[in-house]
């Protein structure tokens, strides 16, 4: 498969851990930071499988389907855990929205890869 191939979900995961990285720091600035250590891990996690994947889809790697199947799966947990805080920060609703995206279109990709 081409690096274009990916080009969609490689997208998808650089917004994601964009914005996981993002909402991590500004989670660190919320009153209670305590309540909002579930949220910082989450992302944290989030960010650096985003970042992975990218790179294995990058490289052409075999195992490309496989990172993106984990990926798809901690975008998902990252996402409902932000769902929880988006009520009242635009952080976590922004980041929720970006997870959503990325485990989808990392779902599409293992899906195209498997089929090919």
């Amino acid at each position: 498969m081409a690096h274009q191939t990916y080009q969609d979900c490689i997208e998808a995961c650089q917004a994601c851990a964009v914005a996981c990285d993002h909402c991590a720091d500004a989670c660190l600035g919320e009153q209670d930071v305590t309540m909002m250590a579930g949220c910082i891990r989450l992302d944290r996690d989030c960010a650096k499988i985003c970042y992975t994947a990218v790179s294995f889809m990058a490289s052409n790697s075999a195992h490309a389907a496989d990172v993106c199947k984990l990926c798809a799966h901690i975008c998902e947990a990252c996402a409902a855990e932000c769902e929880k805080h988006a009520a009242h920060s635009d952080h976590c609703r922004e980041c929720a929205e970006a997870c959503r995206r990325c485990a989808e279109a990392c779902r599409k990709m293992g899906e195209m890869a498997h089929a090919m």
